[in-house]
């Protein structure tokens, strides 16, 4: 699995991950750091056939402010999203910055995940779309 920085002509294949309009994750692109967790399993040399596409298989979307590194939105399969979530902390390390989280509380797979990555709950956070959150954070407090 590569990780790479989204472009604009991802919008399409992040919004089929996210299950979000392409306007939305174009904008995404634009607007945060976005990085993608890809796979291009390549040509097979015992054949003349050209190289398959790359598929993209989870991003997570992140920004700093005050003092904090906010993870924005988070998508894709367990091994992608593990992956992708070394790339906010390893930031946030450098920068000497917490790391938070706002998670959809019905996305269990996704909380397991920060969970597994020593993110720890801190509390609710606000409705989004109608849907409860829940606050994840990890490092020290801002």
């Amino acid at each position: 699995m590569e990780v790479r920085d989204a472009v604009d002509s991802d919008a399409e294949a992040l919004a089929a991950v996210a299950n979000a309009p392409t306007v939305a994750m174009r904008r995404l692109v634009r607007d945060r750091t976005v990085r993608v967790a890809t796979s291009d399993a390549g040509a097979d040399p015992n054949t003349d056939a050209p190289a398959s596409e790359e598929q993209i298989h989870g991003f997570v979307g992140f920004d700093v402010e005050d003092g904090m590194v906010h993870i924005t939105r988070l998508a894709g399969t367990d091994t992608a999203v593990a992956r992708l979530l070394e790339e906010p902390l390893r930031f946030a390390s450098t920068e000497e910055l917490p790391v938070e989280a706002l998670l959809v509380e019905s996305e269990s797979d996704l909380r397991e995940a920060v969970e597994e990555a020593g993110f720890e709950r801190v509390g609710d956070g606000p409705r989004f779309d109608g849907s409860e959150t829940i606050r994840y954070r990890f490092g020290k407090s801002a």
